[in-house]
């Protein structure tokens, strides 16, 4: 049977973005509270006035420089900045699709997303406009329609900075904004790698990301504020000058661009932008602006409970944290609390729902050490029987009773759309009801706490990057020395996440292994991917690759050899320290 959220049902307004968050009655928070401010220089910074502004007078540039429309693709390639929002607002406001990509990406990359959502503008980081120029130029993009954002702008003069972009006094007057059907219009085009193939783009609508923000704020029930009046029993008050949030998230990803893009722009909550995170620099910006509230991954919290840089800081200003992204350990929670007295809660979500489905309490952050918390609300959950690996699933999934372990189905108005311009998968994960299959097994408690447990999902999850194996088997399959591969994730508890791991068949067999072969194939491939996706666990050279009889690679039974032996692997290293 679904169980329902145990939150009241909220209303959720049917508005374009722009207009939720600035054409609002209701809103809590002065004009001149400052919203983002950028990490490395602090005169860098915008209020919720300059928001608005620069984000309609960009927006009302687009359509007449561009004549951008509803509709219409806009690629975004940068590293966290402040004008990431205010360009987003702005293109929003056109009723154009923002589609976030990873800086990170190589050319092939970039141009395979550039290529599939079919993008018509590429806003960039002057750090990344190398890899920018080479994609656009293989498919036809002029520079022109490249612009800058950012500090940096070209010293050139060639490429555009996007504030350099005015719209005439005619255009202001004759421009309007979109008409956005909210329900079905769509704002964002995330992309998601899926289990098989390339990465696909989440449809998500405008509804879709608002109903997420609503969602967070009120599971967050007030508890951050943009004045510090709210308190919490068992936790830090803010100060009299509000909560202080650290952007050290990624805002390509969906979990830092609903997070740390929209949110605070909707609760007023002063914001301070890393480009890039590091541990040190996490530690002394949590000291500098005294943060008191930030979203997190597991390997920061790894960093936080053994790096030798954090006794240095003073991180006491933090009231709690929120881990999400990927499964964090109870020890791992555990031992940060006890060398930083940093509390961790956890929640969990996905690209598909915009991306939070469930959230732990602040309350409880220790008392159920390992839940990802309550259904947020307006939304239902089910488990169902999970099936076999060589399985074709037929008809409708079996659902599980209450505290069974299944597969986790939700469903709720932060479901995606689907999958851009692949029906196919779609109805693969969702159904005509709206129920969306996530791939993540679990059960829910008799106190309707929902525990995650393992993936369906052959996914691979990089410090909460996914990293899919067909993916990378494609480009390793056409190396020289190379027969068959299959890829698989193992969890190195030194790096404290999942990390890729190959099985090669190499050309000529087991015997025609020559010492450096793996280095060569490994340097080859990590050339061709984006970080996250590098073949840290190795590679490993073997007669075959299991399959099934109708050729399906077998990933857990490689699974299991890889779990046992990169644990041998990890205490051989030990005893080699000792």
């Amino acid at each position: 049977m679904p169980v329902s959220s145990q939150y009241p049902t909220i209303n959720l307004p049917e508005l374009d973005i722009y207009s939720f968050l600035f054409n609002r009655q209701n809103r809590p928070f002065p004009a001149n509270n400052i919203i983002y401010q950028d990490a490395d220089d602090s005169s860098r910074k915008y209020t919720y006035t300059d928001a608005v502004k620069l984000s309609l007078q960009f927006g009302q540039a687009l359509q007449s420089h561009y004549s951008i429309r509803k509709g219409d693709v806009i690629a975004l390639f940068t590293p966290n900045d402040i004008d990431y929002p205010v360009v987003t607002f702005g293109t929003l406001w056109t009723g154009a699709i923002v589609s976030p990509a990873n800086p990170g990406y190589t050319v092939p990359e970039l141009t395979y997303q550039l290529r599939d959502s079919t993008a018509k503008l590429v806003i960039a980081h002057w750090s990344a406009i190398d890899t920018v120029r080479k994609a656009c130029q293989e498919l036809g993009i002029p520079t022109s329609r490249i612009l800058i954002l950012g500090a940096q702008h070209d010293p050139t003069g060639e490429l555009k900075h996007w504030t350099s972009l005015k719209p005439s006094a005619s255009a202001t007057k004759s421009t309007t904004p979109a008409k956005i059907s909210a329900k079905d219009d769509l704002a964002f085009l995330v992309y998601s790698s899926g289990t098989t193939g390339r990465p696909k783009g989440v449809m998500l609508t405008h509804h879709n990301v608002i109903s997420n923000v609503c969602q967070i704020t009120a599971c967050e029930a007030g508890k951050l504020s943009h004045d510090g009046r709210r308190r919490t029993p068992g936790i830090p008050d803010a100060p009299p000058t509000g909560d202080r949030i650290l952007a050290c998230l990624p805002f390509f990803h969906i979990y830092g661009l609903t997070s740390l893009v929209l949110t605070p722009m909707y609760n007023g909550l002063h914001t301070v932008v890393l480009a890039k995170f590091g541990i040190e620099k996490f530690c002394s910006l949590v000291q500098e602006h005294k943060i008191t509230f930030i979203y997190i991954v597991p390997p920061m919290a790894l960093l936080l409970a053994k790096h030798e840089c954090v006794p240095k800081y003073d991180l006491s200003t933090i009231r709690i944290t929120n881990s999400g992204a990927a499964p964090l350990t109870k020890e791992l929670q555990e031992a940060v609390f006890k060398r930083c007295r940093i509390r961790i809660k956890q929640g969990y979500g996905l690209s598909e729902t915009s991306p939070t489905t469930h959230e732990q309490r602040w309350e409880d952050w220790d008392k159920k050490i390992g839940t990802i918390g309550k259904l947020q609300p307006n939304m239902q959950a089910k488990f169902c029987a999970v099936g076999a690996e060589d399985e074709v699933r037929g008809g409708p999934p079996k659902e599980l009773k209450a505290g069974e372990t299944g597969e986790l189905y939700v469903k709720g108005p932060n479901v995606f759309k689907g999958y851009w311009r692949n029906e196919r998968a779609t109805k693969e994960c969702l159904d005509e009801e709206g129920w969306f299959r996530t791939g993540d097994v679990g059960h829910v408690d008799e106190d309707g706490d929902f525990f995650i447990t393992d993936r369906v999902k052959e996914l691979i999850k990089y410090k909460g990057f996914q990293v899919p194996p067909a993916e990378l088997e494609g480009y390793l399959i056409d190396h020289e020395l190379v027969d068959d591969v299959a890829v698989v994730g193992v969890v190195s508890e030194e790096m404290g996440t999942e990390i890729p791991r190959a099985y090669v068949v190499r050309k000529g067999g087991m015997k025609a292994v020559q010492k450096g072969d793996d280095k060569t194939i490994i340097n080859w491939m990590n050339a061709k991917v984006a970080n996250h996706k590098k073949l840290r666990g190795g590679i490993k050279f073997v007669d075959a690759v299991p399959k099934s009889a109708s050729g399906k690679l077998l990933r857990r039974l490689l699974k299991d050899q890889a779990r046992k032996e990169f644990e041998e692997e990890e205490k051989q290293k030990l005893k080699a320290k000792l």
